[in-house]
C-alpha cells in the first residue's frame, strides 16, 4: 500500500459492502417509530469512526437524535483543521411511492447501489469517512480532522444550531467541508459556493364568522378566498419580480466576472424544459435562468386552501382562505427583515372587509462563500486531481440552514460544498441510487482536499 490512492481502491469493494449496510438501517428522523433505527445508524457510524482510528468519538444527545463526533488532532497544533458535516438521518421512504424494490434493502444494478440514503447522505459522508481511513492507514496524515455527523437534517436539523454554540470550542476548525449535494454530471464536476436562505409564513384571510349560503349572503360579503387570490395577485410585478417594497434593498449585485464563471455551469434553455415540463419560462428577464435560481431571492406561494374542495358541489360562502408563503433570499437578506416587509405589504394590500393575520413558520440564513479563499483554490485542485476534470462553480438555490449556522458561531469559518452525487440521484423521491464511480471518485477527490488543505500556509 504506497498511497492512500492505492489502499482505498484495493478496498473498495469492502468500502461499498460497509455502505451498504448502513444504508439497510431505515434511520427516518422524521418517524417516531423509527428512533430506534435512527439511534442504530448513529451507533453504527461512531463504531466505524473508532474502528478506523479516530479518537474522542462520542454519541452525543439533542433532544431528539444525537449527534456523533469523532477527531483526529495527530498532525499538531500547528497543522489546519478540517470540519466535516454530514448526516446519517433519511427521508421517509415506503415501496408504494413508486419503488421498484423494497427502500430499504439495498440492490446493485450496473453499478449503480439503490437505496434510501444512498446519496443523501450517507453514500457522500462515507466517501469522507473512508478518505481519511485511507490517510490513517498510510501515514501521518497532514492535516487535522473533526466529523460531526447528526441525526436531524432531514427535518431541517431543528436542534444542530443550539449544538454547535454549545460546543464551540470543541468545533473550531480553519475550513468546514460539506459532501451533501451533486455535480453536473459524472464528467461534470462542480463546486457550488452559495445557498439561498428561508423565510416561510402562512396568511389567513377572515370573512364572515362562519361559512355562509352563497345565495343568501353572495354580493354584500367581500369572499375571503377572493380577497386572498387579490393580495396574492399583487405580491409581484408584472416582470416576476417581488412587488414588496425594500425586498431588494440588500441584495448584492452580480459581476460581470462571477456571471462568465456560473454560465460555464448553466443548463440549456432545452435542459430546463426537460427538467421542468413548462411550456414556457417566467421571471425577471434581464437574468438567465440560473442567476434566477442560485442569485436572485423569490416569493412563491406554496399552496392555499378556502372552502368547499370536494366531489360534487356546495354552493358555499367560505368564513376564511389560508395561503402558505415562502421566500428564498439571497446573501445579505436577514430573514426575520424580509418577513417584516412581507406582512407589512400584505396587510397594505388587505382591503377593510376582511381581517388578515401573518404568522412566521420558519427562517434560515443564506450563505456566500469567497471564491478567491485558498480552500476554495484547494477544493478546485482537489476535484481536478481525483476527479480528473477541473470543476465549474455554481450557486445553490436550497437552503442549508447549518450553512450560517456554522458561519455565525465558528467565526464565519470557509466552508466548502463539496457534493458527490448527481442531480438524477433521485434524493427525496422513489428508487433514489448512488453511481458507485461517483463513491470512488468522492474518496479519490477528498484525499486530495486533505492533502491540499495540508499544504495550506
Amino acid at each position: 500500500m504506497t498511497t492512500a490512492h492505492d489502499y482505498a481502491h484495493q478496498n473498495q469493494e469492502r468500502f461499498q459492502q460497509q455502505l451498504i449496510d448502513l444504508c439497510r438501517i431505515p434511520s427516518v428522523s422524521t418517524d417516531p417509530e423509527r428512533k430506534g433505527e435512527t439511534l442504530q445508524a448513529a451507533e453504527w457510524v461512531a463504531a466505524d469512526m473508532r474502528k478506523i482510528g479516530l479518537n474522542n468519538v462520542q454519541i452525543m444527545p439533542t433532544p431528539l437524535h444525537p449527534v456523533v463526533y469523532g477527531e483526529w488532532l495527530g498532525a499538531g497544533p500547528n497543522a489546519k483543521t478540517v470540519l466535516v458535516y454530514g448526516h446519517y438521518d433519511v427521508q421517509p421512504a415506503v415501496t408504494s411511492d413508486g419503488w421498484d424494490q423494497d427502500p430499504f434493502e439495498p440492490t446493485v444494478k450496473d453499478g449503480v447501489l439503490y437505496c434510501r440514503g444512498s446519496s443523501d447522505d450517507k453514500g457522500q459522508m462515507f466517501a469522507q469517512l473512508k478518505a481519511f481511513e485511507a490517510l490513517l492507514a498510510n501515514g501521518k496524515p497532514t492535516v487535522n480532522v473533526k466529523f460531526l455527523i447528526e441525526g436531524e437534517e432531514e427535518i431541517g436539523s431543528p436542534n444542530l444550531g443550539k449544538f454547535v454554540a454549545a460546543h464551540r470550542e470543541l468545533l473550531m476548525a480553519d475550513v468546514c467541508v460539506i459532501s451533501d449535494g451533486s455535480v453536473i454530471a459524472l464528467d461534470r464536476p462542480s463546486i457550488g459556493y452559495s445557498t439561498r436562505g428561508l423565510m416561510y409564513l402562512e396568511m389567513e384571510v377572515f370573512g364572515a364568522k362562519q361559512d355562509l349560503h352563497s345565495g343568501a349572503f353572495g354580493g354584500i360579503v367581500h369572499n375571503p378566498a377572493q380577497a386572498l387570490a387579490e393580495i396574492i395577485a399583487q405580491l409581484h410585478n408584472p416582470d416576476g419580480s417581488v412587488a414588496v417594497p425594500g425586498f431588494y434593498d440588500h441584495v448584492v449585485a452580480l459581476s460581470a466576472a462571477e456571471r462568465e464563471e456560473l454560465a460555464k455551469s448553466a443548463w440549456t434553455d432545452a435542459e430546463w424544459k426537460e427538467a421542468t415540463g413548462v411550456p414556457a419560462f417566467w421571471g425577471e428577464k434581464e437574468y438567465l435562468l440560473h442567476e434566477r435560481i442560485g442569485a436572485r431571492p423569490t416569493l412563491e406561494i406554496n399552496g392555499f386552501v378556502s372552502g368547499f374542495y370536494g366531489a360534487g358541489s356546495k354552493t358555499v360562502l367560505p368564513g376564511k382562505a389560508l395561503a402558505k408563503i415562502s421566500c428564498r433570499l439571497v446573501a445579505n437578506q436577514n430573514a426575520d427583515q424580509i418577513f417584516g416587509l412581507v406582512r407589512d405589504h400584505i396587510l397594505r394590500l388587505a382591503p377593510p372587509t376582511v381581517r388578515v393575520e401573518v404568522r412566521q413558520l420558519a427562517s434560515a440564513g443564506p450563505a456566500l462563500m469567497d471564491l478567491n479563499s485558498p480552500y476554495m483554490a484547494a477544493a478546485s485542485r482537489a476535484y481536478e486531481k481525483g476527479w480528473g476534470q477541473k470543476p465549474v462553480y455554481e450557486r445553490g438555490g436550497g437552503t442549508l440552514p447549518i450553512l450560517a449556522d456554522f458561519q455565525r458561531e465558528l467565526n464565519q469559518i470557509p466552508i466548502m460544498l463539496m457534493g458527490f452525487g448527481l442531480q438524477t440521484d433521485g434524493a427525496h423521491g422513489p428508487n433514489e441510487h448512488f453511481v458507485l464511480e461517483m463513491f470512488k471518485r468522492g474518496i479519490d477527490t477528498a484525499i486530495c482536499f486533505f492533502d491540499e488543505v495540508g499544504q495550506i500556509k
